[in-house]
């Protein structure tokens, strides 16, 4: 009782071919495998990123003049 058989298979299957239709289960499945990989990539520590990393260079960002000031009216 703890096995499934090849016939529990089918009907698994057939269930989730109901379920998400034949369109959509490829986009579950890319999803699937990219979130092991992800998983699997931050169980090594993250050694190896995907992306490549930012410009260590730091950039001062431009100077801004002040707001211009406006007389202060007289009473």
């Amino acid at each position: 009782m703890g096995e499934f058989s090849p016939f529990h298979w089918m009907i698994v299957a057939l269930v989730i071919l109901v379920l998400f239709g034949g369109r959509k289960i490829p986009e579950v499945m890319k999803g699937l495998g990219q979130g092991i990989r992800e998983f699997k990539e931050g169980m090594r520590g993250g050694d190896s990123p995907t992306t490549p990393p930012a410009s260590t260079t730091t950039t001062t960002p431009p100077a801004t003049a002040p707001p211009p000031s406006t007389p202060e009216p007289k009473p």
